[in-house]
């Protein structure tokens, strides 16, 4: 495998950087402080073309394969991973319209987020069905003229209260059914006056475009990653044409499959920019500051947590990598590997964030250091796209 960047991978990454070190590292810890959602920095992003990077190039108009995708995510999330979440979140809502979606559905689900910088939930998870997907309740029924109906509530909906659109996976028929389907929900007014109909604040309730309400829970109030936007979805008698329905209305569990081992890879991308900035804030704190007339760095007890902390980083890297490569080769093994980077870069991410508060000190525990706010980001890493249990269960599964 060769780990040199092209000369477009590489673009991107110094592209990224700027855009970190200029839009989100100088005022991290204030914006962070006011929980306010940063649609200005994501609009920027789109603006660069950081945004959305699941789009084919029949709509986009040019391709972006998987390893630079996850470069991208990686750099933006040295910044914040409550932004790279919202961000990557996007992708996580429109990837199976990409993968699964005729020509239409990709003009008309797809087009809207080229045109603007549009956000999308991804709408899966359930107060009473984590994990366990196949307990999920919400269901589309279908009526006597031919269109469906869309029924129940999703919880810890990434982008909420600001989205456009919902990808929404539910039951076919009635709640206890076996099978899942995919179905694409548009508000009624994604644009205003041929501007992005982006509220200013926290949505509540959305006219559905075929009919029916989509209400909005008020905003999760969450130990870290407060730049991301997360609330309950609710779908009230929602009515879904047969055209929303992405493929198979009775293949949804495959293309959920699909999805989620192209997200797990973006996952742990966030995680190892995390890890990437704690182990940067650390070396460099370590360095200036001296304890019983020496640097906290020239320590041997210290140097060998640094050592242990950059090792985690490298190992991490490497296995998002290799599950880059596996996505973007479709190879059959690809979910595995995406389990594998998904847990070792949430691994490296919580250790970072925690050895490198310890190696703060007191300092550590104060909120004007930078490093205390990443121990909060750095928790759901290991929980969210599926906890380090289930991954487990995936890699056991293939191993036998």
């Amino acid at each position: 495998m060769d780990f040199r960047l092209n000369e477009e991978q590489q673009m991107y990454v110094d592209t990224v950087r700027r855009f970190v070190k200029n839009e989100i590292l100088p005022n991290i810890l204030q914006i962070d402080k006011s929980h306010e959602f940063p649609y200005g920095i994501i609009g920027k992003a789109w603006e660069l073309g950081i945004l959305n990077l699941s789009i084919p190039k029949e709509i986009k108009g040019f391709e972006m394969d998987a390893v630079s995708t996850a470069l991208i995510i990686k750099e933006l999330s040295y910044g914040d991973t409550g932004i790279s979440t919202s961000a990557m979140c996007n992708d996580l809502a429109n990837t199976v319209i990409a993968q699964h979606g005729n020509a239409r559905q990709q003009e008309e689900y797809l087009g809207p987020y080229v045109k603007a910088p549009l956000l999308a939930s991804f709408c899966l998870t359930e107060p009473g069905a984590g994990s366990d997907n196949s307990s999920m309740s919400t269901f589309i029924a279908k009526r006597a003229d031919g269109k469906y109906v869309l029924n129940g509530a999703k919880c810890f909906i990434t982008n909420a209260s600001y989205a456009s659109q919902f990808t929404v996976f539910c039951k076919v028929g009635k709640p206890a059914a076996q099978f899942l389907a995919c179905c694409i929900v548009p508000a009624e007014e994604m644009f205003r006056d041929g501007k992005p109909n982006v509220p200013a604040k926290p949505q509540t309730e959305l006219a559905a475009k075929g009919g029916g309400r989509i209400v909005i829970g008020k905003p999760e109030e969450k130990l870290g990653q407060h730049l991301s936007n997360t609330a309950t979805v609710t779908f009230e008698d929602v009515i879904v044409d047969e055209s929303q329905i992405i493929g198979d209305r009775r293949q949804g569990f495959k293309y959920l499959i699909d999805v989620l081992d192209y997200a797990r890879p973006m996952v742990a991308a966030i995680g190892v920019g995390l890890a990437r900035r704690a182990l940067d804030l650390t070396l460099q704190y370590t360095r200036e500051r001296k304890q019983f007339g020496q640097r906290l760095c020239d320590m041997p007890v210290a140097r060998e947590t640094l050592v242990a902390m950059w090792k985690k980083v490298e190992l991490a890297e490497m296995a998002l990598m290799k599950a880059a490569v596996k996505v973007q080769e479709r190879d059959e093994d690809r979910g595995m590997y995406s389990s594998l980077a998904k847990n070792t870069a949430a691994e490296a991410a919580l250790y970072c964030a925690n050895e490198g508060l310890h190696l703060h000190g007191g300092y550590g525990f104060m909120q004007e250091y930078e490093i205390s706010k990443l121990v909060r980001d750095a928790h759901i890493i290991d929980i969210y796209e599926g906890v380090r249990e289930v991954q487990h269960m995936i890699i056991g599964r293939e191993l036998v």
